[in-house]
């Protein structure tokens, strides 16, 4: 398709983020067992602790210098609004989040120490697109959305450029799946430099809509009180974005699916493995190795995204204790649907009034 992303544009994206992000390693991955290799991108490293940085400023860095100065904009659920946020600041320009009411409070606080205007909606896509394209027509500000977009794509693609260079020989890459910007630049990237190699996306069991949708080739969406039971809140998507859906219909082999005490196992194996500190979105891709290799492509060299480490500091010493196991509710998770941060609403009549 001619409107996908292409590898030169992702190229143009890697120039601009030099010496902006960290040119994150493959760390080995140890497994007792025998069996394939196992390589960790670790994006936790990035400035932010994710791999949005890579879009948001490539996607901000894009615009034209007029706009580029009067602001930007965007809604997220905290790693793309800190992104967006910190690219923000690098650049001198203001920048304004629409958050979530539910977002973990570690991510809202580091969008706030990067002075950040913020304002806190529902927790649904229709009510973080709306004020989103709301305040940025009437404030003139350039709207950076968190995956739907070809400059934000084209930034996350360089994770898979930097996976072939340092894995040329790589069998299987796997991708954690929110929105679907990283896997869609990641895709793309592997398989324009490694057509052999398999992509396969990763996505909690209770937020699988883009395997429905891969599976019925069209977007499934799936309502925010079933994406909202997921620990991973950063996967909490209720439906693929139309441009990155495009990518991993063209690029994306298959995608998987784990469960909550899956993701936690994962959490603590990075942790007490490698010494790396996910978040549970940013686990999911090697949860699935280490539990569903059954349902992978076959290979010798497999490389897993670990694409973020902002995770709430009490979730994180509970789930290394070992417990509690997730029901499936969100409770005790410190990130259920209705006990995250407060704020002022977005339909305050001045929503810039007092929304740090």
């Amino acid at each position: 398709m001619s409107d996908l992303v292409t590898l030169g544009e992702i190229e143009e994206a890697a120039a601009r983020l030099r010496g902006v992000t960290v040119r994150t390693p493959l760390v080995p991955f140890s497994l007792s067992s025998s069996g394939p290799s196992l390589l960790i991108k670790p994006e936790s490293l990035q400035p932010i602790g994710a791999f949005k940085l890579r879009g948001a400023y490539a996607a901000i860095t894009a615009l034209p210098r007029a706009a580029r100065r009067r602001g930007v904009i965007t809604h997220s659920s905290g790693n793309h609004a800190q992104a967006v946020a910190y690219a923000a600041r690098a650049l001198g320009i203001p920048s304004v989040l629409i958050i979530p009411n539910n977002t973990p409070a570690v991510k809202v606080d580091a969008c706030g120490e990067l002075g950040a205007d913020i304002v806190f909606v529902e927790p649904t896509m229709e009510a973080r697109i709306g004020t989103a394209e709301r305040l940025a027509e009437a404030h003139g500000l350039a709207l950076i959305p968190p995956f739907d977009d070809a400059g934000v794509i084209a930034g996350q693609g360089t994770v898979g450029m930097e996976i072939v260079a340092d894995a040329p020989e790589v069998d299987v890459v796997l991708v954690p799946v929110g929105g679907g910007g990283l896997i869609a630049g990641v895709a793309t990237a592997v398989k324009t430099l490694c057509p052999g190699a398999k992509v396969v996306g990763v996505e909690p069991e209770l937020a699988a809509d883009a395997r429905d949708s891969l599976r019925a080739g069209s977007r499934v969406g799936w309502a925010p009180d079933r994406t909202g039971r997921t620990i991973a809140d950063a996967l909490r998507v209720q439906q693929v974005g139309e441009l990155p859906f495009a990518h991993m219909t063209e690029y994306v082999d298959d995608i998987v699916v784990v469960s909550e005490d899956e993701i936690r196992e994962g959490m603590r194996r990075l942790a007490r493995g490698p010494r790396l500190i996910a978040e549970p979105a940013g686990a999911v891709a090697t949860a699935a190795y280490l539990f569903h290799r059954d349902e992978l492509p076959r290979g010798d060299s497999y490389v897993s995204v670990l694409s973020g480490g902002n995770v709430d500091p009490a979730l994180f010493l509970e789930i290394l204790a070992g417990g509690p196991p997730s029901d499936g509710s969100g409770e005790g998770s410190g990130e259920g649907s209705t006990g995250g941060p407060t704020g002022p609403s977005a339909g305050a009549d001045d929503p810039f009034a007092d929304t740090r």
